[in-house]
């Protein structure tokens, strides 16, 4: 086990589950973390551990959230209709602050094993429009995190990785594909059933069915 840390935040998805494969090829001993905050696609949990298991991670935790007590979203609201066609604008399966929320979360595990990075999946080329996936929130976060901790106020800065922030679907597939990753294990869909299984229509499974085909990859995804 290499004395080199991470903690990765892996929601269950395509992208978290590529994230934890690169950090694992660079040589981390990576430390998972996922959130069961009252989304309504909770399959995505049991897709977090079956990766964990599949791609060695040392340790992998599940904090419990309620951010559905304040609701707001599509993810958290179930009076809140998934969009199941594109639309303008932010759109309602933004969770207010929940990367800003999950991120600290993640710092603080970070500080106390000792770890000086943390790696998250988000994407700037074709991610869904949310404000906390941009790169100027993941440099100003790292700031942040600089000066809010005593590793950070001492000289042991953190530093929040995003490897594919300017990476396609396609790219990060590919990528996954090279490394390891069973795609298969992995559920995207933000109205997923219990069994996994995806609705084909909303803006997470669109993006996922369009990555697979231009990377000229069979689609493992179960559809209900």
């Amino acid at each position: 086990m290499s004395d080199k840390k991470a903690v990765i935040l892996l929601s269950g998805g395509l992208d978290s589950a590529t994230v934890v494969a690169l950090a694992k090829a660079e040589g981390y001993s990576c430390y998972s973390m996922s959130f069961d905050y009252g989304q309504r696609h909770r399959a995505e949990l049991q897709a977090a551990e079956r990766v964990a298991r599949h791609l060695g991670v040392v340790e992998h935790k599940v904090i419990g959230l309620s951010l559905d007590g304040i609701g707001g979203s599509a993810l958290t609201d179930s009076s809140i209709a998934v969009p199941e066609s594109p639309s303008e604008g932010i759109p309602v399966t933004y969770v207010p602050a929940r990367n800003t929320v999950f991120l600290s979360l993640a710092l603080g595990w970070a500080e106390v094993l000792g770890a000086r990075d943390i790696f998250i999946g988000v994407n700037a080329v074709d991610y869904s429009g949310y404000p906390d996936c941009r790169p100027e929130f993941i440099a100003a976060f790292e700031r942040m995190a600089n000066l809010a901790t005593k590793a950070g106020v001492e000289g042991q800065g953190f530093h929040i990785q995003a490897p594919l922030q300017n990476m396609s679907k396609a790219e990060i597939i590919q990528a996954g594909m090279r490394h390891g990753v069973d795609y298969a294990l992995t559920v995207s869909c933000y109205q997923a059933d219990e069994q996994g299984r995806a609705c084909g229509k909303c803006d997470s499974c669109r993006l996922r069915a369009a990555g697979f085909a231009a990377a000229a990859v069979a689609d493992p995804t179960r559809y209900r």
